[in-house]
């Protein structure tokens, strides 16, 4: 897979079929159209390119909007390089782009930059200043610049589009389990592990404060939750209990935490980099009595959770 960062970057490749998105958490939708690309491309003898963006272009037109992806730029490098695609584009898009016409981005950039013969357009895509053109407006300047335009068909799981809204809105409701469905892979979060105060050590379960790597990355809907716990350098993968919250029963106010009992691990974690897999959720977060309610519930939680553990 080549990894290409700007239109001045030299082409390896002389002419090929491409797609372009946004391309957020590169679930199962996006995975079958890049299948597609990939058919296309071999069916023609050329290279596939994937045209995707570094940031979110809304982030650019609207400068107080707060996007709740599924993926950082790097994490979602790492989703498309699985797919087996040729190339992939990485366009820093600018208020320039953003004035472009979807002529205009056709002619310049994918056919004069890019040397695209063939786009093959999502079956809900729009590009273009203000999306205002329609796929049979793509077909005509295609006919014009000598791009064929091809449209994809929606991918449909249980007669439903899947697309990435529709995953943020499981991880908002904590219906990880379907959006591990719609992703094709266990959603994940990232971050840096923070001293926090010590509460969990005092009951007995310490926990490993989580500060996201990205201010943009989904956090799921407060509760407990089964986990999967990766930590930077270790080969060993751990499981764990994790409560995305404001403690009640504590008085922790409106902080939100992000915090995780890493099962029979010992170590220190602090100032590591950690990776959250979300397995299932197992409950809301409550508030409790006393702080022994609250260590009970954390026991059961436990129980729950390695029995999940031995079922997988």
């Amino acid at each position: 897979m080549n990894l290409i960062t700007t239109l001045s970057d030299k082409l390896p490749y002389n002419s090929c079929v491409a797609t372009i998105g946004f391309f957020d958490g590169v679930h199962i939708g996006h995975q079958y159209l890049i299948d597609r690309l990939k058919d296309y491309a071999r069916d023609k003898n050329q290279s596939s390119l994937l045209i995707t963006f570094q940031r979110h272009p809304r982030l650019v037109m609207q400068a107080d909007y707060q996007p709740k992806l599924l993926s950082t730029l790097e994490e979602k490098i790492e989703l498309l390089s699985k797919t087996g695609v040729d190339n992939i584009l990485t366009l820093d898009f600018t208020k320039e782009m953003s004035m472009m016409s979807a002529r205009q981005f056709m002619g310049e950039v994918l056919r004069e930059k890019l040397s695209v013969s063939t786009l093959i357009v999502g079956y809900d895509h729009r590009f273009g200043h203000n999306r205002e053109e329609t796929f049979e407006d793509y077909v005509r300047y295609g006919k014009e610049l000598g791009i064929e335009v091809i449209l994809a068909n929606a991918f449909l799981k249980s007669d439903l589009n899947v697309s990435s809204s529709m995953v943020r809105s499981f991880l908002a409701e904590g219906e990880v389990n379907f959006a591990a469905e719609c992703l094709g892979y266990n959603y994940h979060l990232s971050g840096l592990v923070e001293r926090g105060f010590q509460v969990g050590s005092e009951l007995g379960y310490p926990t490993a404060n989580i500060h996201p790597n990205s201010e943009y990355k989904l956090i799921p809907k407060d509760g407990v939750y089964v986990v999967k716990v990766r930590i930077d350098k270790e080969p060993k993968e751990w499981y764990g209990m994790l409560n995305i919250g404001r403690r009640p029963t504590i008085e922790n106010g409106d902080n939100k935490t992000i915090e995780v009992h890493v099962l029979d691990y010992q170590r220190n974690l602090y100032n590591q980099q950690i990776t959250l897999e979300f397995i299932t959720r197992l409950r809301d977060e409550k508030k409790f009595k006393n702080r022994g309610e609250l260590v009970n519930q954390i026991r059961k939680d436990e129980i729950m959770v390695r029995n999940i553990i031995a079922e997988l």
